[in-house]
């Protein structure tokens, strides 16, 4: 799902940083130059782009958004963009290249690491993004 937003250059990457997944791909992507600056964003933290994304109405608790040209990514929509700008070095990045390029296999696969990433927090005793700090 894509909404339009002022343009910006480069790339914001809106994650979960209390997710060891998250966390951890967004730390392992390699994304091209091409792509411009990067910015990573905790989606715990206060920033433009978390309220942006808040009121275009995305669950972040259901993905990831990526900020880019102006425009929001959600979901598997986020990891198909970003899939597209990472370099294939590293068995990693070619993993999450094949499992993401195609649209359609990441409708498919994105919906399970949710499922995951939810289970995962409750394991670990953290709250969903939705339910606030406190």
């Amino acid at each position: 799902m894509t909404h339009t937003t002022d343009p910006s250059p480069g790339l914001t990457v809106v994650y979960d940083g209390e997710c060891p997944f998250c966390a951890a791909y967004v730390r392992m992507t390699r994304l091209r130059a091409a792509a411009g600056p990067v910015e990573l964003v905790n989606a715990r933290d206060p920033h433009p782009v978390v309220d942006e994304a808040r009121a275009a109405g995305l669950d972040l608790d259901r993905g990831m958004v990526v900020k880019a040209g102006g425009r929001l990514y959600h979901g598997d929509a986020a990891m198909t963009l970003l899939a597209g700008l990472t370099t294939p070095s590293g068995l990693f990045n070619r993993l999450t290249a094949w499992a993401f390029r195609s649209p359609a296999r990441a409708r498919v696969i994105y919906p399970p690491m949710v499922a995951g990433r939810a289970l995962t927090l409750r394991l670990l005793g953290r709250r969903k993004l939705s339910q606030g700090a406190g």
